[in-house]
């Protein structure tokens, strides 16, 4: 049994008068003309400066470029694009449709559509595993004619090697380093499914007792916590990476859809329907305390947060005659615990 506790309390009144540094500070405003509906999942390209932006509701993948700030590319007439995968080593976009039903990879310069695979309806989130060079990407769950399974993809080949049954639709799904586990929730289910990337096996699930409707999840690799936000009701629950033990929960913000974990400030970033980031502190007891919430905009639900920039990116849906956004916010330096 680990010798580790992990308590999730709320922070101690502050000094007299003090006000608390902001978690997160808004360096810039992407606006993305012609735009609108609702964002899900991002990804970016570090070598060539460029954010990919699944703009669901506008059924299209927008190509950012971040030294303008402009699109330099619109992947239109698609379904729902839900998931996104910017694989490095090949120059590759992977996008997940959930209404085609199929995953699709995007490469050269400009980026042209290079293949499809077809899988089931609201095909959507994914997770990359660079050693073993697979793509782990969720999808089905509707109905008996689309069964729920996570797709595993040898990005190599471009090829479907093993599709993995699970309960219901996968939500989030997250990746350890160290043992190449990947770590899937499944949300009308209350577990979470853990999968063994070398041998593309479920080898085990987690239930969950203190929530239910787990959307996103975060993986601490320093202390091998895996937190999970759940939307009913609105919590936050520390998982023991090693057994699924529920080491500890707290009452979090509504409508959860976002998770990121920080190592380098040993930081959780939540983003929520409730068009807010709820920020956490991990501090040198493994405690985590609440920073505060930093407001964005109503429909703001899914970010990215790149740890070589210290940079999250939110998506602004658009509305009306207002087109959507992209929010850079930066970390800031965390206060002494």
């Amino acid at each position: 049994m680990r010798n580790i506790l992990v308590v999730l309390v709320f922070a101690g009144a502050l000094a007299a008068n003090a006000e608390p540094p902001s978690p997160l500070t808004l360096r810039q405003t992407i606006p993305l003309a012609g735009v609108t509906g609702k964002f899900d999942h991002f990804a970016i390209d570090l070598e060539s400066h460029r954010l990919f932006a699944a703009a669901t509701g506008n059924h299209s993948v927008e190509v950012i470029d971040l030294k303008t700030g402009k699109v330099e590319q619109s992947f239109t007439g698609l379904g729902k694009p839900h998931g996104l995968a910017w694989v490095e080593a090949t120059s590759s976009l992977y996008v997940a449709d959930g209404a085609l039903g199929e995953l699709r990879v995007y490469k050269g310069t400009p980026l042209a559509l290079a293949g499809k695979i077809k899988l089931s309806d609201d095909a959507d989130d994914m997770v990359y595993d660079d050693v073993h060079h697979l793509l782990f990407v969720g999808h089905g769950g509707s109905d008996a004619a689309n069964p729920a399974r996570v797709a595993v993809v040898d990005t190599e080949r471009f090829a479907l090697v093993a599709s993995l049954p699970v309960a219901t639709h996968p939500e989030a799904l997250e990746i350890d380093p160290q043992s190449r586990r990947v770590f899937v929730n499944i949300a009308d289910s209350n577990e979470v499914d853990v999968i063994d990337s070398t041998t593309r096996t479920i080898n085990t699930q987690w239930k969950l007792t203190r929530a239910a409707d787990n959307v996103p999840l975060a993986f601490d690799a320093e202390h091998q916590f895996l937190f999970v936000a759940c939307r009913t009701p609105g919590t936050l629950i520390a998982l023991d990476a090693a057994n699924g033990k529920e080491l500890a929960s707290l009452k979090s913000a509504d409508g959860a859809d976002d998770l990121f974990y920080d190592a380098a400030l040993r930081r959780l970033y939540l983003i929520s329907g409730a068009g807010e980031v709820d920020s956490y502190q991990l501090d040198v007891a493994k405690i985590l305390h609440p920073l505060g919430a930093v407001l964005t905009a109503p429909g703001a639900k899914t970010a990215l947060f790149v740890p070589a920039q210290s940079l999250l990116y939110v998506g602004v849906p658009g509305a009306g005659k207002g087109a959507g956004q992209i929010r850079v916010y930066s970390t800031n330096a965390p206060s002494a615990n």
